[in-house]
């Protein structure tokens, strides 16, 4: 079981810690997702947290990717001088195959969307058997967006290769959470009160109309309800995780 975070820092540590057991697990297809409103403001101050969490094993064999050359520029600038690699994926002008090479040992992609996903499926290609982590991608609407038969198989096909290793979902009153190598877990707000209490545990992310109706309570659980807890507390309320990205 996972436990619900408290602060936008206790989530960072959470996933830092399931990134290291899906390393570990051999995994090279990563996703680290906190989908938040506003999220994406906070993608510099994200990276550098996880840039760091390798800094010290892989240097300069981190390349650390932003999807454009404004806010790789920008990071280079904020940052200062790093132990790792700081650039962004590139372009038709200056293809990602060129960004990457042979001493390259973990690559870090910061926010991707929908629109880069055949420059992130050839880094992955690119990098064989090198670890990508995708930090806070917009991957929501990937299967939809685009037009035509070759634009779904690509979307499709890249979907396939991730694993999500965190994903933290808060919604009106509920939250979805997986932190690797744990089932994932909703947790849905009991009436009238500030608790949370973990319904159900399934092995597939849930999405639309299943967690609809795992919500509405029409679903069968993966595991014996049973054995969950009763409630947690949930920092008062999930509004005061959302104020805090403000601050």
């Amino acid at each position: 079981m996972t436990s619900l975070p408290e602060t936008l820092e206790d989530a960072i540590l959470q996933a830092k810690s399931a990134l290291k057991v899906a390393l570990d697990s051999g995994c090279n297809r990563i996703t680290v997702d906190l989908v938040i409103p506003e999220i994406a403001l906070k993608a510099q101050y994200l990276a550098f947290e996880f840039a760091k969490l390798f800094e010290d094993e892989y240097g300069m064999s981190l390349k650390v990717f932003f999807t454009d050359t404004g806010a790789a520029a920008l990071a280079r600038r904020e940052w200062g001088e790093t132990a790792f690699q700081v650039t962004d994926i590139g372009s038709s002008r200056t293809p990602v195959d060129l960004k990457i090479s042979e001493t390259d040992k973990l690559f870090l992609v910061v926010s991707p969307c929908s629109i880069e996903v055949s420059l992130v499926e050839r880094l992955c290609n690119l990098a064989s058997d090198r670890p990508v982590i995708l930090l806070t991608p917009q991957l929501e609407d990937i299967s939809i967006v685009g037009i035509g038969y070759a634009a779904r198989q690509l979307r499709e096909r890249f979907l396939s290769i991730l694993e999500s290793c965190y994903y933290f979902r808060p919604l009106e009153s509920a939250v979805v959470i997986r932190s690797y190598p744990n089932l994932w877990e909703i947790w849905q707000q009991k009436k009238e009160e500030e608790e949370y209490q973990l319904i159900t545990q399934v092995s597939q992310k849930p999405l639309g109309e299943t967690l609809d109706r795992i919500l509405a309570g029409r679903e069968n659980n993966d595991q014996d309800n049973q054995n969950l807890p009763s409630s947690l507390g949930f920092f008062g309320s999930i509004k005061s995780f959302l104020k805090a990205l403000n601050n």
